[in-house]
């Protein structure tokens, strides 16, 4: 009977270990640098309430080595919580790893730029306001006639890499600040089970480890904690295609919602679109034809560019009209969530526009001659 209660004392101090140690260094050290963010879109909000919480490199076994576990949608625990990511830091010859948390405020996560709000510091995609979370529409996928909390705010990126560890070699040089620290200290929550099982189920699957995908996981996001068999789950994309990640984006561009994705940004005037991206020169050999289609082209972008100012130009004068309406709030989101449908709208026609033209362009196949042999 003695035994039996030391042994539950015992397992009540370990257990109380293990639930400090989750808001610091978690498991050994590991001298083998984690990979580079993946590059992917981020699967449209599933709710009210949800918050996204940006996919990370985790460590199994030495047989398992990095694996991926996808970002995902999660309902926050208590009204008023952020999501801190976890993070890679270097330290005592080794990387160790930093479990994320939930918290009143962001804590520090290494300065890595894990997209979609998340860009090194502090948290850009959202807020909460009176018990409900308000989206930012600039760096979430939300479809806004299921999710009416939304607001446009234009961010500015400056941090454009991707390396996913702090400190040590070619790791990021960000340290905390005082308040990142001061935050550390407040009560937190650890992931809750929803999380933990996505993680364990990444852990599980072979073709999330990195080396078998290396560095390009197909189940890089999903909609919901553990949904990797979901229609809506995102596979990872090339980092050297033209489209970006808001983590990945120009330091002069505003963030987007699509990590390199091809769909529409969620802009929602013409304004807060990035500049139109011109066709690759023409280069088919004859100087008279590719003048040719150079005008055509500039022709296309001269009249997307009209497209844009008119729309511009119509969305203006309808919020003068909401101004001398003293219209409520209700209303003006109304409009807001119109204008962003119209703006929508034309990004899609302008690139079917475009893949029209190359395809109008593009050189004919030319026809092999056949040579008898011998």
């Amino acid at each position: 009977m003695r035994m039996r209660f030391i042994r539950t004392v015992l397992l009540a101090i370990a257990t109380l270990f293990v639930s400090t140690a989750c808001f610091a260094q978690v498991g050994v050290s590991i001298t083998i640098a984690p990979p580079e963010i993946p590059v992917y879109d981020q699967p449209v909000c599933p709710g009210d309430g949800y918050i996204w919480t940006p996919g990370y490199w985790a460590y199994g076994d030495v047989d398992e080595g990095y694996y991926w576990v996808p970002g995902t949608w999660v309902l926050a625990p208590e009204v008023g919580f952020f999501w801190t990511p976890a993070y890679w830091g270097w330290g005592d010859g080794g990387f160790l790893f930093y479990e994320g948390y939930w918290g009143p405020e962001i804590g520090f996560y290494g300065g890595i730029n894990y997209g979609f709000g998340y860009f090194g510091h502090g948290y850009e995609g959202g807020r909460w306001d009176h018990g409900h979370f308000f989206y930012n529409s600039t760096v979430n996928n939300i479809n806004v006639t299921v999710i009416h909390n939304v607001y446009n705010e234009r961010i500015t990126i400056n941090n454009t890499s991707r390396v996913s560890f702090n400190g040590g070699r070619g790791g990021i040089t960000e340290r905390p600040t005082s308040q990142e620290e001061a935050f550390a200290h407040e009560r937190h929550v650890p992931p809750v089970a929803a999380q933990v099982q996505h993680q364990q189920s990444a852990r599980s699957d072979p073709q999330q480890r990195f080396s078998v995908n290396h560095g390009a996981p197909a189940v890089a996001a999903t909609p919901k904690p553990g949904a990797f068999k979901d229609r809506d789950v995102v596979a990872s994309k090339p980092a050297g295609g033209a489209a970006r990640p808001e983590g990945n984006a120009r330091p002069e561009e505003t963030a987007r919602p699509e990590g390199n994705a091809t769909r529409p940004s969620a802009a929602v005037h013409p304004n807060d679109l990035p500049p139109i991206e011109h066709p690759a020169a023409p280069n088919t050999g004859n100087s008279k034809t590719d003048q040719k289609y150079q005008k055509q082209q500039d022709q296309l972008v001269a009249k997307q560019q009209q497209d844009r100012q008119k729309l511009q130009k119509q969305q203006d004068q309808e919020h003068q009209r909401l101004a001398k309406q003293n219209a409520d709030d209700a209303r003006k989101q109304q409009v807001e969530q119109t204008h962003q449908q119209q703006t929508q709208q034309m990004v899609q026609r302008h690139t079917q526009q475009t893949q029209q033209m190359q395809q109008r362009q593009a050189p004919a196949p030319r026809a092999t001659e056949s040579r008898p042999r011998g």
